[in-house]
């Protein structure tokens, strides 16, 4: 039996682009005490939709390099947040391992004049434990 820590720990596993207005990006994760995941049911406080900070449980923060430093597009319209459903153990052993895949309909912004991003990604899990933070590799718009 593997033994993690009760916060989700994730690892960056890829990040391939499928044609210009999509990509795939796929992570690891390990939680030891297996509450990875939301319901559709869970609306209520602290995952409500409005004013909650935790209704997503995976954060994909975009960055571009300008001018040789990485600056974050914390403000947009539509963040790349998503809610991954819950992910139950099997058997006695709460603890989870897994991959996670997050198809991306749009991974990058128009018309500011830099090329070069890359996005950092977060887990959080029920217990409102947050993940380590990993980065995408980075990539270049296409033209």
């Amino acid at each position: 039996m593997e033994d993690f820590p009760d916060e989700p720990q994730i690892t960056f596993k890829s990040f391939e682009t499928e044609g210009p207005n999509s990509a795939v990006l796929k992570i690891n994760f390990t939680d030891g005490d297996g509450d990875i995941g939301l319901s559709e049911a869970d609306t209520l406080p602290p995952f409500c939709p409005e004013e909650c900070d935790y209704y997503y449980n995976l954060l994909c923060e975009y960055y571009e390099k300008q001018d040789g430093e990485w600056v974050i597009f914390d403000d947009l319209a539509a963040p790349f947040y998503y809610r991954v459903p819950i992910v139950e153990p099997s058997g006695q052993n709460p603890t989870l391992e897994g991959e996670i895949h997050i198809d991306l309909n749009a991974y990058y912004i128009t018309g500011t004049g830099y090329d070069t991003c890359r996005m950092s990604v977060k887990l959080i899990d029920r217990s409102l434990n947050e993940s380590n933070e990993v980065f995408t590799r980075t990539y270049t718009k296409p033209n």
